[in-house]
């Protein structure tokens, strides 16, 4: 706390002394104006061209080998058995 007053006056008057530089000030005067150059402007468009001919249709192509026959499937496992299950079946219903 001692010096830091110190400290901060001494950098506040090494700031304002590093702005003051005696340069002497340069003055860029324009050149001369440049050389104006008149440039066409495009018209308006012109009509349409005539179509094109349609274009050649190509050959068909061959048509490709038939693919192989897949492979057999896996086997389920059996079923269990109903055991003492009752399954009852409705009777169809009368025709109209």
């Amino acid at each position: 706390m001692r010096y830091s007053i110190v400290v901060a006056a001494a950098l506040f008057v090494l700031a304002l002394s590093a702005c003051e530089r005696d340069k002497p000030t340069v003055v860029v005067t324009p050149s001369a104006p440049a050389t104006v150059v008149a440039v066409p402007v495009p018209g308006p468009a012109g009509p349409q061209g005539v179509a094109g001919t349609p274009a050649q249709k190509g050959e068909t192509g061959a048509t490709g080998s038939p693919g192989m026959t897949g492979a057999e499937g896996a086997k389920g496992e059996q079923g269990k058995t109903g055991g003492d299950t009752v399954v009852v079946v409705p009777a169809p219903a009368p025709q109209r």
